[in-house]
């Protein structure tokens, strides 16, 4: 579980998904935000510097306070004035170290937004904590977290992942799944693709490797990470993987299978850090400072 989370609201239906989704990953005695990044005027209006601003503020403000009474839930409330989105949750997220940032995932929404732009992927690089998000309509849905999923290839961070899905089976009662997709062995070139009998073979020895891990379901594809993840994550409640390289923002956007994965996922994702460690004996995930990203 998360101790402090902050939801990216902006009155549209992906913010009230995301809301949803921090419902069931934030820890029973958590701390919830409710963010809305609004936008900095550049250039002030001429003759009233800081007006435009100040009414910016007072509208965010109204529509969170709307949010949090729809959704009937105890939430601090957090107006933040950036030029960018992306850039407004990464600092947001740095000032009340949170370890978590959730976001929902339709077209129109935060997260949409967050995915545009060379400048946004610049500011997002380095996120200090784990980014979840919720696929349209999850309101719609039953929450119950009943099978958690694992994208694993034996990584460190995959590890990390399959350990916090753990902790959270244990909290809601769920079981653990895992699942590695299998890509074409090395030596294999554009002319010499893996016969039926090599991929069978291939995909029976990833179903022994995960097998050992214990405790856990098994499942194996041959194919495209992304697209493989995406059919896998149909059947599950919630999706955990581990990122690599500046950050979960950061492989988010620049990474190509998690970019793909965040188009096409049916469930929540849950991105996880290298920074981010599963706590001892309560099961929550905690900000490691020891080797985090800068």
């Amino acid at each position: 579980m998360f101790d402090k989370v902050i939801v990216g609201v902006d009155g549209r239906s992906g913010g009230r998904d995301a809301i949803a989704l921090a419902r069931e990953l934030v820890a029973p005695d958590g701390q919830t935000t409710l963010a809305h990044v609004y936008i900095e005027s550049l250039l002030p209006a001429r003759g009233s510097p800081g007006v435009f601003t100040a009414g910016e503020h007072e509208r965010s403000r109204e529509l969170l306070e709307a949010a949090r009474r729809d959704a009937g839930i105890d939430a601090q409330i957090m107006p933040v004035p950036a030029h960018h989105v992306g850039r407004g949750l990464h600092e947001l997220a740095e000032d009340i170290e949170a370890d978590l940032i959730v976001v929902g995932s339709s077209r129109h929404s935060l997260a949409g937004r967050v995915l545009q732009g060379d400048d946004l992927r610049a500011a997002l690089n380095g996120a200090p904590c784990a980014v979840a998000i919720a696929p349209g309509g999850f309101t719609q849905r039953a929450t119950v977290l009943g099978e958690i999923g694992v994208g694993f290839d034996g990584s460190p961070e995959s590890e990390r992942a399959l350990e916090l899905a753990r902790a959270f089976a244990a909290h809601h009662g769920a079981r653990v799944s895992v699942f590695e997709a299998v890509s074409p062995a090395h030596g294999f070139t554009d002319s010499r693709h893996p016969g039926p009998n090599e991929i069978a073979d291939d995909v029976q020895a990833a179903r022994v490797r995960l097998a050992a891990l214990g405790g856990v379901e098994v499942h194996a594809a041959y194919g495209e990470a992304a697209e493989e993840l995406a059919l896998y994550g149909a059947s599950v409640d919630l999706l955990v993987v581990g990122s690599r390289g500046y950050g979960p923002l950061g492989r988010l956007v620049h990474g190509r299978t998690t970019m793909k994965l965040a188009h096409s996922a049916r469930c929540p994702l849950l991105v996880l850090p290298r920074s981010a460690r599963v706590s001892q004996g309560t099961g929550t995930a905690e900000r490691e400072t020891a080797g985090a990203p800068s």
